[in-house]
């Protein structure tokens, strides 16, 4: 075993495309093996914290989700979008616009969001209409110092029925029209990654990072000073015309 094998003392593990795959009248379906691969990363000692760009959910009900799907998981391990959104909120003084699912708003019950002066934008699933997205352009474009924060970056992820877009899109539709760079809060962003090893307790150069997004999973964690490793789940596929794996 390598050396720097013999180092590791923790693993972030993603969630969507790498235990299960979402979307249908469950709610998802568990990929095989997964749950028992959860189970044994906890037997080994090793320390575990799941660390996700989820944010059609909030942290409870997605991972009483989870637990229904047979996952040993809790609240307590998961690192998500919208908790760290609402705490920069609160230490910059800022309202947002929201434009998340509906099932996340409740995350933001704590944040003062009358006149708007930022916007916070989420996988809003069928929330990203025309109008939506138009009143959050809205809401930029009247602003002085326009601020755009994203839970996330992500170009697509896997449900059960196939590929959908993810917030990625609609961010950088936002930051076209508008002329700004979003504030990405979740993967790919160093400060979610640290943040996520310090619930953990491991230095970076002591985890690994297991995902199905060679952008945000493996490349975030790999700028962090983590070592990662790309499952062949989710939204991993080959390209046929070439020898490389072609993800986002």
């Amino acid at each position: 075993m390598a050396a720097w094998a013999r180092a590791v003392r923790g693993l972030l593990l993603d969630i969507s495309g790498v235990l299960y795959d979402s979307g249908g009248e469950g709610g998802g379906v568990p990929i095989a093996g997964s749950a028992e691969a959860v189970r044994r990363i906890k037997a080994s000692g090793l320390k575990l914290q799941f660390c996700t760009n989820e944010t059609q959910a909030t942290r409870e009900k997605f991972v009483k989700k989870l637990q229904g799907l047979g996952f040993d998981i809790s609240v307590a391990e998961v690192t998500a979008p919208a908790p760290a959104a609402c705490r920069l909120l609160k230490e910059r003084g800022l309202r947002p616009h929201l434009l998340v699912h509906d099932d996340l708003v409740p995350e933001f019950a704590d944040i003062d969001k009358t006149n708007p002066n930022c916007v916070v934008i989420g996988d809003a699933a069928e929330n990203f209409s025309y109008a939506n997205l138009n009143e959050a352009f809205r809401v930029l474009i009247g602003l002085e110092k326009p601020v755009l924060i994203s839970l996330g970056k992500g170009r697509y992820y896997k449900e059960t029925d196939g590929l959908k877009l993810d917030v990625g899109a609609y961010m950088k539709a936002l930051e076209y029209a508008c002329d700004v760079e979003a504030e990405v809060v979740g993967k790919p962003a160093k400060a979610f990654f640290e943040s996520a090893l310090a619930e953990m307790g491991v230095p970076p150069e002591q985890a690994i990072m297991i995902g199905d997004d060679i952008v945000s999973d493996v490349g975030g964690a790999q700028q962090c000073g983590m070592r990662a490793v790309q499952v062949r789940t989710g939204k991993y596929r080959e390209c046929t015309a070439c020898p490389w794996p072609v993800t986002s």
